[in-house]
């Protein structure tokens, strides 16, 4: 278990360092700063994400769940909004990271 959240932790902020060379707009200053957004994005991933993924079920179902899409987009923008070192320019790069990130996850899911 703790492996897996370490692979996933360092997977994470290794997207995150590739994306500041591939998507416009995200910026990071460093493996500490990547780590540190991996584990926040983590963190909000296990406790605000369900939550709000409950409130927002009606508009996810009459979207047929690309509100999703928007969700965590919206939840990586807020990690950049609190997060010294790490920018994120918009929202358009705010969804493009957000999705690979979402490959990413579910690539190092597919390890384990």
């Amino acid at each position: 278990m703790l492996v897996k959240a370490l692979v996933h932790i360092i997977a994470t902020a290794a997207a995150l360092v590739v994306m500041t060379r591939m998507v416009p707009g995200i910026s990071v200053e460093g493996w500490y700063s990547a780590l540190i957004v991996a584990v926040v994005w983590g963190l909000l991933g296990v406790t605000i994400r369900p939550i709000l993924g409950l409130l927002t079920l009606p508009i996810n179902i009459i979207t047929f769940g690309l509100f999703s899409f928007v969700l965590n987009a919206l939840l990586f923008w807020f990690v950049a909004s609190i997060i010294q070192g790490f920018d994120v320019a918009g929202f358009v790069p705010a969804l493009i990271a957000s999705a690979i990130l979402a490959l990413v996850s579910y690539a190092v899911g597919m390890l384990f």
